[in-house]
Order: C-alpha cells, then sequence, then structure tokens
C-alpha cells in the first residue's frame, strides 16, 4: 500500500499510522483580533507577543487599529510582531475567518460577520442576547465561549486565568469602598495593632475565592469561606493551615455572618450554568451600614438579590446602606496584566487551529475547543444556552459525526 507494511489484516496499525502523519494540508488561518467596544472593556486579546508566535507558526494574524490602546500596546508594536493593521473593523472582519475577542460580539459588529467564520470570545450566559445568537446561527458562524473551553481533567482554563485576576481585585477593590471618602465604614481591611480588622466573609470556594482569600488574610482581614461543597471547604482550611473559618452555606450561616461582616464576596462558581442569587435581600438589609457587597459572579446571573450590573465608569450603587460593586468585566481594571494572561491562556487552543484542514477536523480531534464551542453548523451546541434562548439544541458530537 506503499507505506512499506500491509496494513489490510491490522485497522489498528493503520488507524495509529494516519494519527502519527501529520496532514500536508493545514487550515489557512487568517484571525483577526478587533478593538474591544463593550462598555468599558479596555483587554485586548492577544498581547503583542502572542502575535509574534502566532506569525512564527504560520497564522496571518490582523489587528484593528487602536486595538491595545488601554493596555499600552501601539500600532507599531503589533506591525513589529508581524501584525497587518486593519483601519476599520469592517476591514479587519472581511480579511478574517477566526475573530478573536474579549468580550462578546457587539450589535454593531453583528452585521459585520460574514458565513462561516469562527468566533473565540467571552459569552456571559448572564446576559447573552438572544438577537447575538439569531444572527450568529443565521451565518452559520462557528462560535466558541471562554467560559466553555475545557482540558480534559474538567479544568476551565481561560476561566480560572480570568478568576485569579477577579479574586486579587475583589480584595483591592473592597479595601477601597470601605474607605470613609467613598462612604464606606471606615475600617482599614487589615487593621492595626489595638484595632481590630475587617471581617470577610467569601460565598464559594473556587478560583476568585482562592485568590481573594489568599489576598485579604495578607492583608490581615478576618477571613470566612463558605461553599455548599465541604470537600472545597477541607482543601481551603489544608491549603490555608486553618488561618481561615469555613462554613456550610446555607441559610443560618449565610445569615449570620452577614450581620458581622464588613465585606461579603460573591464568588460563586456556575460551572456552565446560570447563577441564582443565593443571599436574599433581606440578609442585605441586615448588614452595618457602610458595608461593602462584591458580587463577582454577576457575569453569570447575580450571588445577591439586591445585586444589579454596574461598570467601571460607575461602579457602586447604595441599597440598605450597604456599598455594592457589580462590575461583570472585573479583571479590565488592570487590562494589560488581564491581556496577557488571557494571551498566555489562549494561545495553545490557538495553535491548534493550524493543525487540520477543516473546522469539523479541528473541533474532533480537539476535545478542549469541541467542549467550548456553542454553535456549530446552525445549531445550539449547549443545552443551557438552546434553554435561554429557546433555539434547537443539537450535540456537538453528532453534528461533527454527520459532518
Amino acid at each position: 500500500m506503499g507505506y512499506g507494511c500491509d496494513f489490510e489484516f491490522d485497522l489498528g496499525v493503520k488507524t495509529l499510522e494516519r494519527w502519527l502523519i501529520k496532514p500536508e494540508k493545514t487550515m489557512n488561518i487568517s484571525l483577526g483580533i478587533p478593538r474591544e467596544r463593550a462598555q468599558d472593556e479596555r483587554r485586548v486579546a492577544i498581547s503583542p507577543a502572542g502575535v509574534q508566535i502566532l506569525s512564527e507558526q504560520g497564522i496571518r494574524v490582523i489587528v484593528e487599529t487602536a486595538a491595545g490602546h488601554f493596555c499600552n500596546f501601539s500600532d507599531s508594536d503589533y506591525s513589529e510582531a508581524g501584525a497587518i493593521i486593519a483601519p476599520s473593523p469592517e476591514e479587519l472582519f472581511s480579511q478574517s475567518n477566526v475573530i478573536v475577542k474579549v468580550s462578546p460580539p457587539q450589535p454593531e459588529e453583528l452585521p459585520l460577520f460574514t458565513p462561516g467564520q469562527m468566533l473565540i470570545s467571552a459569552l456571559h450566559l448572564g446576559t447573552v442576547s438572544r438577537h447575538l445568537i439569531k444572527t450568529l446561527l443565521e451565518k452559520n458562524v462557528t462560535a466558541l465561549g471562554f467560559e466553555f473551553i475545557e482540558t480534559r481533567d474538567g479544568e476551565l482554563p481561560i476561566v480560572r486565568t480570568l478568576s485569579e485576576i477577579a479574586g486579587s481585585l475583589a480584595i483591592q477593590t473592597a479595601a477601597k469602598y470601605l474607605e470613609t471618602g467613598y462612604g464606606g465604614s471606615g475600617i482599614l481591611l487589615g487593621g492595626i495593632a489595638g484595632v481590630p480588622p475587617a471581617n470577610v466573609t467569601i460565598i464559594g470556594a473556587g478560583t476568585v475565592g482562592l485568590f481573594a482569600a489568599q489576598d485579604a488574610l495578607g492583608l490581615g482581614a478576618q477571613v470566612t469561606v463558605i461553599d455548599k461543597e465541604i470537600n472545597r471547604l477541607r482543601r481551603f482550611e489544608a491549603f490555608f493551615n486553618r488561618h481561615l473559618v469555613t462554613a456550610i452555606a446555607n441559610d443560618h450561616y449565610i445569615s449570620e455572618l452577614a450581620k458581622t461582616s464588613d465585606v461579603l464576596i460573591g464568588a460563586l462558581s456556575p460551572k456552565k450554568k446560570i447563577i441564582h442569587p443565593l443571599v436574599s435581600e433581606q440578609v442585605v438589609k441586615s448588614m452595618r451600614p457602610g458595608s461593602v457587597i462584591i458580587d463577582v459572579s454577576i457575569d453569570q446571573g447575580a450571588c445577591f438579590a439586591t445585586s444589579r450590573h454596574t461598570s467601571h465608569t460607575n461602579p457602586i450603587y447604595v441599597k440598605h446602606g450597604v456599598t455594592h460593586y457589580c462590575v461583570p468585566n472585573i479583571p479590565s481594571a488592570v487590562a494589560k496584566t488581564a491581556s496577557f494572561a488571557l494571551t498566555n491562556t489562549l494561545l495553545p487552543f490557538l495553535l491548534k487551529l493550524t493543525e487540520h484542514e477543516t473546522v469539523a477536523d479541528i473541533l474532533w480531534k480537539s476535545h478542549s475547543l469541541r467542549k467550548g464551542t456553542y454553535l456549530f453548523k446552525g445549531y445550539v451546541t449547549k443545552k443551557i444556552l438552546s434553554e435561554l434562548t429557546d433555539f434547537p439544541f443539537r450535540e456537538i458530537d453528532m453534528l461533527l459525526a454527520a459532518s
């Protein structure tokens, strides 16, 4: 058969041989990185260093002018890294078959998509637009969500990276809004000798909770972490050598802790589901005046019944005497750090795009990208998204097998 062996009687060897031979044809990738247009979104999906790596691997990268402005990445930084600078979003979208961005596409971007493109971005189930999904389905866009991309061991690498930043920023933000000048109770988060520190309660023992607890303890705060899963709490106690308090997340503990907490942080881990409020309005009313709520879970729903979306421009509001900070894109506050972190996490997945000839082959061979797909071949491939939008649901594996 031309391979120096007879494979007719050994299909297993033939399959192995097929996998070991690198395909002669691979998909020609033109990867577009547009300037973000969502409110207060200052990040960029790929840094100039990431663009250089992609260019060296044969990927044509197109960057919209001023895409890295808020991160202090200039157009010349990108062009020197090998990118083509597009003067307008129209030109970028028309020349790209893969669009990589941070926030979900905005209404003004939707007409720019062309049939058959691939989109890789966040989706934000808590605020997903039916019009967005309808437009992408009609244009047969293959769409992948940051919050769905998953490794074989169940890790959500992009979510984890952004959650690390959000957890640290939650404490930094809470410390600021406890200050008297911001209407807070005037308490120093870590206290000083002879003056007790603030009480910080973190709802959720996931990645956000881990980094929030780490930073709060580092500043000297008294920290309590609550979660519904006892094994998560055990891991926290072991990791922090019992320097914090843990409790099961039930109505009793939540209501009791709210009365004594200076800071409540909502850090629930949705695992691809919509979050429903765990803390009632009555419990929020019981908090001390000048206390602070940081709802990190707001982009997937809300942890507190009193939460509503805010922005970096207008980040807080006061309800029942409690300062609420409910910004969905918290990492955008440190745009440069967040963009570097996002680049580091995205690059391995983007490089997989060069390994096969078609989108179907790419998704079939890559477990992570397949798990990350929420639109394919004109169908919604995530059940939760189908339930939210009423569009037909099909299993991604079935669609790939058929194609």
